[in-house]
């Protein structure tokens, strides 16, 4: 868990329609490394984005799927997602503003 930085704790933004419109509440959704906790994505979110600051951040956990290729069984790799949800006064994401 040392080994986790702040710039590995999130992976790629999560661009779907629910979360576009959880945009508007200052509410921003990622992809975040499996064994981040809250308190370190709250930390790389508002070193990787200046002038932001962080009220809350909610995590959920993803199993991987069950997949079947001939007659061996696998599973997809666990994800992890978390929202973000900035104070009142914070700037916006610059990633996001094109979109």
């Amino acid at each position: 868990m040392a080994a986790v930085q702040y710039y590995d704790v999130i992976i790629r933004p999560v661009i779907t329609e629910k979360s576009m419109g959880a945009m508007a509440e200052k509410k921003y959704t990622f992809l975040v490394h499996t064994e981040a906790n809250k308190s370190m994505i709250k930390e790389a979110v508002e070193k990787m984005f200046e002038g932001v600051k962080v009220a809350k951040v909610n995590t959920m956990n993803s199993d991987g799927k069950l997949k079947r290729r001939g007659m061996k069984y696998g599973r997809t790799a666990e994800t992890k997602k978390a929202i973000v949800t900035l104070t009142e006064d914070s700037k916006e994401i610059e990633i996001f503003e094109g979109l």
